[in-house]
């Protein structure tokens, strides 16, 4: 089962330079790539490895256009990238067979719950009483919706995802904790994905709210109060501690942190691993990322970083001294 090139470029436009009957098997990297395959090339650097595919055609810019032709079959876009992102929706839509259950008889749906006629319900699935999912929305194997929570049309989520968790919230007393009740709910808009065992808190008061659009990869946690704005994507393993509030078309890499109660713009871009312990209230890419190394030079480092505070009070009283010995 595969696609001729004639009926992909048909569906996703693009210029075919090549037989529109040739059958195509599979979609693969330039360097994987076989005789049967379609492969992409949208990053220059990676050019190199255009010309030694064995792929059946490959998706190119402009740019890259007359280097393709001398290869074999090309299909020209604008955004070869964007270009192949829609081709797996359309391979995944023709050769990979749906599910038969709207809803798989392993789901436990509460009779109070809200669930649309179109939305798939996967095995191991529970979705508690108030709670409500939205046209076209996707949940995969052993998904928690909990109480009151609302999920919009068009949402995948993956499996493992836990809706609506209490917040960590207590309150110190006698040596111990008093539990804080967490009494609001989670609220995500319309086209979010959200990746396998990422969990989102529900608010302690007010709603934990994802807005439309939004990426979250795997094993990422939300905590309570935490709102997200439209179209921001964040790497897996990242977290973001209670009443957070994150502004639109952010990116936040991988095991990356945001502190409680921090602010950040929109268009904001966070590096891997960076712990975020201020608000970021301009739009740019921010790193805070003490570079790998040998160890016993990293031992060195670190030593220097730990004195640089004192040096600095150092270099202060030095120029005092010789701004008052400078003859005016």
């Amino acid at each position: 089962m595969g696609l001729s090139l004639g009926s992909i470029v048909d569906a996703l436009g693009g210029e075919l330079h090549g037989d529109r009957d040739r059958m195509i098997e599979g979609l693969a990297t330039l360097e994987t790539a076989g005789s049967g395959d379609l492969s992409f090339l949208s990053n220059v650097r990676y050019r190199n490895q255009l010309a030694g595919s064995q792929a059946a055609c490959v998706i190119v810019d402009r740019q890259m256009h007359a280097a393709a032709m001398l290869r074999g079959a090309c299909i020209v876009s604008d955004e070869p990238y964007l270009y192949f992102a829609r081709l797996t929706q359309l391979w995944k839509r023709n050769t990979q067979q749906p599910s038969n259950f709207l809803r798989h008889p392993s789901a436990v749906i509460d009779p109070l719950a809200t669930v649309h006629p179109s939305a798939r319900i996967g095995p191991l699935c529970v979705i508690e009483g108030g709670a409500h999912v939205g046209a076209n929305t996707e949940l995969k194997s052993r998904v928690t919706v909990a109480q009151g929570c609302i999920i919009g049309q068009r949402c995948l989520l993956h499996p493992g995802v836990v809706i609506g968790a209490d917040g960590f919230g207590f309150a110190p007393h006698a040596g111990g904790w008093e539990k804080i009740e967490q009494l609001g709910a989670v609220r995500i808009g319309d086209d979010v994905e959200i990746g396998a065992n990422t969990c989102i808190d529900r608010g302690a008061l007010q709603d934990t709210v994802i807005e439309d659009g939004v990426k979250l990869d795997n094993l990422i946690q939300i905590g309570h109060n935490v709102r997200i704005g439209r179209n921001t994507a964040m790497a897996g393993c990242a977290g973001v501690a209670g009443s957070a509030t994150i502004g639109a078309n952010c990116t936040i890499g991988g095991g990356a942190v945001v502190l409680g109660h921090l602010v950040l713009a929109d268009g904001v871009n966070i590096s891997a691993a960076t712990v975020v312990t201020r608000s970021i209230l301009k739009a740019g890419h921010y790193t805070g990322i003490f570079p790998i190394d040998d160890n016993g030079a990293w031992e060195k480092n670190a030593a220097s970083v730990k004195q640089l505070h004192g040096l600095r009070d150092r270099i202060r009283v030095l120029e005092a001294i010789a701004k008052k010995s400078t003859p005016s």
